[in-house]
């Protein structure tokens, strides 16, 4: 597995960021984004949820626990699924319920 390092510096060079772009929207000084990447220093869960928001990417991602392919890219449709993931159950079953009967609507359109 690799690091949380390794992974940063992955995303931050997919995004074309130099280590000071990136501290400068992380609102950190850049000598911090080559300890993380260094493995050095360990950051908070919350700043570890900003550096995924800065490079598109998500927590899991940068933690080992997903596979880059799995990374939802589409940035609007993210949006909409953490603004669902914040629903209460009952209002989110019946989201899920309607998209799935969409989705297989679509699929048997396609055929």
């Amino acid at each position: 597995m690799s690091s949380f390092g390794k992974k940063l510096r992955e995303c931050r060079d997919d995004k074309g960021l130099s280590q000071a772009e990136l501290a400068r929207q992380l609102g950190v000084h850049h000598s911090i984004i080559g300890k993380y990447e260094r493995d050095e220093v360990k950051p908070t869960i919350d700043v570890v949820k900003n550096i995924a928001n800065v490079l598109e990417t998500t927590v899991g991602f940068l933690l080992g626990e997903t596979k880059k392919q799995d990374v939802l890219k589409d940035q609007a449709m993210l949006k909409r699924l953490n603004d669902i993931a914040g629903f209460p159950e009952e209002d989110k079953q019946h989201i899920l319920y309607t998209l799935d009967a969409l989705i297989k609507s679509v699929k048997l359109k396609q055929m």
